[in-house]
């Protein structure tokens, strides 16, 4: 799950930090929260174009995802201070640490890749018209990527409304420039109340 708030140009994102380090042990021990990214893009920073505020989860339980959203269980506060954004919701498919999991992630990329129909069922790549093979491809890729040097770990998920996968890493350090990625963000505090309970691997 994710939602981004899109904050002025000319925001202040001191003030999201502040937020973050009063407000973020609050779901260290959530229950049902496999983990939470406290993310945010800052405007010139890692070709950011924006002032974002943009925290990724991981649920264990959808039933607690669903109370913190329209439960009372902590979703309200974003509301009252930055108006209700759309909350994207994926299924995942697929999750690895990787050799940074002991380590404090300071950087995540995201990467939204479309599932188009209509293409070579021969393609090994995420267009291929098989969409087992082509999901199959990307956690295979997943795989690998999690065994990255830096790597704290890497999940991915499937929207089947837009016929999206999305790639969410975290690193320990920065984003290499190298890697592919549709958003790069700096973590401001990561919450694991259920992190170790989360599958490792293919999630069937």
């Amino acid at each position: 799950m994710q939602y981004d708030v899109t904050l002025p140009a000319d925001y202040d994102m001191d003030i999201i930090r502040t937020r973050v380090a009063t407000r973020g042990h609050l779901l260290d021990d959530r229950a049902g929260l496999g983990l939470k990214a406290y993310a945010i893009r800052e405007r010139g920073v890692d070709g950011s174009p924006v002032n974002q505020y943009a925290p990724f989860y991981l649920w264990q339980d959808p039933g607690r995802m669903s109370e913190f959203l329209v439960g009372g269980g902590g979703f309200q506060g974003i509301v009252d201070d930055f108006g209700r954004p759309v909350v994207r919701h994926w299924t995942g498919v697929g999750f690895h640490p990787g050799p940074a999991v002991a380590d404090p992630p300071r950087a995540a990329s995201r990467l939204l890749t479309t599932l188009a129909a209509g293409t070579d069922l021969a393609s090994t790549d995420l267009t291929a018209t098989d969409l087992a093979t082509a999901v199959a491809h990307a956690l295979d890729e997943l795989s690998a990527l999690a065994g990255t040097e830096g790597v704290h770990c890497a999940a991915l998920a499937v929207d089947a409304h837009h016929w999206q996968l999305a790639r969410f890493v975290l690193w320990h350090e920065d984003v290499p420039a190298a890697h592919e990625a549709t958003e790069r963000y700096r973590v401001l505090h990561l919450s694991t109340p259920e992190m170790a309970d989360i599958p490792t691997g293919r999630h069937w």
